[in-house]
């Protein structure tokens, strides 16, 4: 169970704006995000002069998430092997592209429900590749104790632009039309891919080569699901985001059904959201130094129910502009606190893709919510898919009851360094393998439970980290001789999975160092599997085994 209210409020780290490269692509975001606030604003509105179904309109918000859903994962797999900073870059110049050709079509009059739901797809997919390099980034520019603010910072940047935006972009709309706020979307593009073009990223040498994307893809998938603290996160997000778009997604409805407003009206409406939204991110700094995770996501959400229901319910436009404050407020509050735990329970070679798997997440069940949302609103009105959201946020937080977020902040996520290459005795080529290895452990009759309990854990990491076919074996005839036995696909692969533990994991290695028989040496056997008669004759007889007796811990495999 996440823990109470802490005893004394943290220590603050220094301002991530005190670092010229995250304040430089900050405020370069910060006016692409005006941009693409009023680029929302006129594609639904624009849905709404081309259809009156409240499905189609919903779908507007869902073509822009759904790309997260697709995408995602493969997004984060790029931004962990490839330059961020390029990928970054290619992902701009692609929505200015698309953003210039949508702007076209509007202003000729090209465009239809579709293929408009097309155009805020293709700008979604930018959005979705850029999104990992730029958050993954982020804790490569500041330090770890600043990622938390830097986090926040960058959700109340989003949302400054969601403020203001919005209102802005009503007001384009109602006097220039649509293809103007498509059009000054296009021109927010070109401060940020300047500031990216401008910043020299610094490049920590490669001592391996690249993942396959592919491979990469499983990598992440694989790091997160055994990872009990970042599983836990993303399926929380989940739960979230599956009632938590429902203002965002119908806020057009709002605006012309519940509130009998026009195109400044839902502006207004989406400045009231932001304008609770920044104070959200101005919050999650104090919140963090008060209170548990889990207490912090408990309370956004209830608050977002309730600022959903009264949206649903107000006969009163004041009220109405109260209540989304609140649920920009909590909306924004519960999201950041989501990304913060995924970053802080990622180590720097994977966080792209836990980024993305919680972005998949997350973003994926709003796009499915708002399409469920739609569809109700559709049937029984706009009101009754409101109040369907608010209930169905306030029984997700009965979840936290069984799954409760953990703490990580003090997680020491970096590579513990300690292992190195051994020299074997076989020619190997960085594709050989399979690679199976075997440890003996020497185990006294006392200490087995507790070995058990450790072996557990042991094979948690071991997998997580890319070991496949992980059993523990014991001596018929030997009781206390226990073997350890995995394999990996190559060479390579059997170097990474060494390299990728931290020093959070130290104290299972410890552990099990420590229940060995006092005095004898843990022996590992690194083996190359081969096929009987698969190989020239020339090569039949050569050795395959490579053994060692290890005193070294860190060393042992």
């Amino acid at each position: 169970m996440a823990s109470d209210l802490q005893s004394a409020p943290r220590s603050r780290p220094a301002s991530p704006f005190g670092v010229p490269v995250f304040r430089s692509i900050w405020i370069a975001s910060l006016v692409s995000n005006f941009g693409a606030m009023i680029q929302s604003v006129g594609a639904a509105w624009m849905m709404t002069s081309l259809t009156s179904s409240p499905k189609m309109v919903a779908l507007v918000q869902a073509s822009t998430v759904l790309p997260f859903m697709l995408l995602a994962l493969w997004a984060g797999a790029v931004a962990d092997n490839l330059d961020r900073r390029k990928v970054m870059l290619a992902a701009q110049s692609f929505m200015l592209c698309v953003s210039a050709v949508l702007a076209l079509f509007a202003w000729q009059g090209w465009l239809t429900p579709w293929l408009l739901l097309s155009f805020t797809f293709l700008i979604g997919c930018g959005t979705t590749i850029g999104g990992p390099a730029w958050q993954a980034s982020v804790g490569d520019i500041v330090s770890r104790e600043q990622l938390p603010s830097a986090v926040a910072l960058n959700s109340m940047g989003f949302n400054t632009a969601r403020t203001a935006g919005p209102a802005v972009g009503g007001a384009v709309v109602a006097a220039a039309g649509a293809a103007a706020a498509f059009l000054a979307n296009t021109l927010s593009y070109i401060g940020l891919i300047v500031v990216l073009l401008r910043w020299r990223r610094p490049q920590a040498p490669r001592l391996l080569p690249r993942e396959g994307l592919f491979m990469a893809m499983g990598a992440g998938l694989r790091y997160v699901s055994m990872s009990p603290n970042l599983r836990m996160a993303v399926s929380r997000a989940m739960a979230f985001g599956l009632a938590a778009n429902a203002v965002s997604a119908l806020m057009p409805l709002v605006a012309r059904d519940l509130v009998k407003g026009g195109a400044l009206t839902y502006g207004l409406l989406l400045g009231a959201f932001g304008v609770g939204a920044v104070l959200g991110g101005l919050s999650s700094g104090p919140a963090r130094d008060r209170l548990s995770t889990e207490q912090i996501v408990r309370m956004a959400t209830l608050m977002l129910a309730v600022g959903t229901a009264i949206t649903a319910i107000s006969p009163f436009f004041l009220l109405t502009i109260a209540a989304l404050m609140l649920a920009g407020f909590s909306w924004v509050l519960a999201l950041s606190t989501f990304n913060i735990s995924v970053q802080l329970a990622s180590p720097r070679w994977v966080v792209a893709r836990a980024l993305s798997v919680y972005q998949m997440a997350a973003f994926g069940g709003m796009a499915i919510g708002a399409w469920v949302l739609g569809m109700i609103a559709d049937s029984h009105g706009v009101a009754a898919g409101l109040l369907v959201s608010a209930a169905f946020l306030a029984s997700t937080v009965l979840i936290g009851l069984v799954m409760p977020l953990p703490q990580v902040d003090d997680l020491n996520l970096t590579p513990l360094k300690q292992w190195q290459e051994p020299e074997v005795a076989v020619p190997l080529e960085p594709r050989s393998g399979p690679v199976v290895v075997t440890i003996e452990y020497r185990i006294e009759p006392h200490n087995i439970v507790a070995f058990l309990t450790a072996m557990t854990e042991r094979r948690r990491i071991r997998r997580r980290d890319g070991a496949h076919g992980w059993t523990l074996l014991r001596d018929l005839n030997e009781p206390e001789l226990w073997i350890e036995r995995y394999h990996v696909a190559t060479w390579h692969d059997y170097i990474r999975h060494n390299q990728r533990r931290t020093h959070a994991d130290a104290e299972n290695s410890a552990e099990v160092h420590q229940l060995q028989k006092e005095g004898v040496p843990l022996r590992v056997h690194r083996m190359i599997e081969r096929q009987t008669g698969s190989l020239p004759s020339a090569r039949r007889h050569e050795p395959v085994t490579v053994d060692a007796q290890m005193n070294d811990p860190t060393r042992s495999a």
